[in-house]
């Protein structure tokens, strides 16, 4: 009986490590495995170049971006006029694909023409704003002529822009309705210079050279001064004198010559 109990203790022994590495193997089992790598799984997709989405790079979504492409135009156009201009240029100056621009105005043309129909209507605004509705003329045509050349100061790129008549798509409504609004105001003015209204689908010869008149004398007034071939006649003037001066002193002469109605 001896001899069986000693062999009985050595067999539990024996058993003892044994049963304890199988508990602990039990218990690895049943608890979750660590995570020995970086894992991809929360990693944004990426592209074939590489890059991230889209909607990840840039806080544009639907609309916003045709706005914020047509901004980014502007400040290419003021800043390197339009030589510089370019798709490339305005989807790197808005921080967006190459492709961003031409989904949303097809070329160029389609661009400059959005960007055009913008400065139309900025210059509408800016006419509008020269002076009240019940201003009696002379003094209408003078704050609209000076409002003119002040605007073309601001924005030298946009209106040259404007008048760039090859680069420009007329059949897009937005630039036509724009430029037809620009007329109006133009037509409106000359009208009431005269003391009465014009049909602008239907003009008068008299009424065509008085618009014409009118245009010539503030546009080419304009161009002269965005291209510096003023300064040789302001540098000749007592000092003092400045473009502002040298405008209002033009207008006041062409008002007193233009005949009565």
């Amino acid at each position: 009986m001896r001899c069986e109990a000693v062999k009985q203790n050595l067999y539990s022994v024996k058993m003892r490590p044994y049963n304890a590495r199988m508990t602990r193997k039990a218990e690895a089992a049943r608890k979750p495995a660590k995570r020995t790598g970086r894992t991809t799984a929360a990693r944004p997709p990426r592209g074939r170049s590489g890059q991230r989405n889209a909607a990840e790079t840039t806080p544009y979504h639907h609309g916003a971006l045709r706005d914020a492409l047509l901004k980014a135009a502007e400040r290419v156009l003021e800043r390197d006029g339009l030589a510089g201009l370019t798709l490339r240029a305005v989807a790197r100056e808005a921080g967006v694909s190459h492709a961003a621009p031409t989904h949303h105005f097809r070329d160029l043309t389609g661009l400059v023409s959005e960007l055009a129909a913008i400065g139309f209507r900025q210059f509408n605004t800016t006419m509008a704003a020269a002076c009240a509705p019940e201003t009696p003329f002379p003094a209408r045509g003078m704050a609209r002529a000076k409002a003119y050349v002040a605007y073309a100061e601001a924005h030298p790129g946009m209106y040259g822009l404007m008048f760039r008549t090859e680069r420009l798509d007329y059949s897009r409504p937005s630039l036509d309705e724009a430029a037809e609004a620009a007329f109006a105001g133009l037509a409106n003015a000359v009208a009431a210079s005269r003391h009465e209204t014009i049909e602008q689908e239907r003009l008068t010869l008299e009424q065509a050279a008085a618009i014409a008149r009118a245009w010539s004398l503030v546009h080419g007034f304009t161009m002269l001064m965005l291209d510096g071939r003023l300064q040789d006649i302001l540098g000749r003037l007592p000092e003092g004198n400045s473009v502002e001066t040298l405008l209002d002193a033009m207008l006041k002469v062409a008002m007193a010559r233009m005949p009565a109605s």
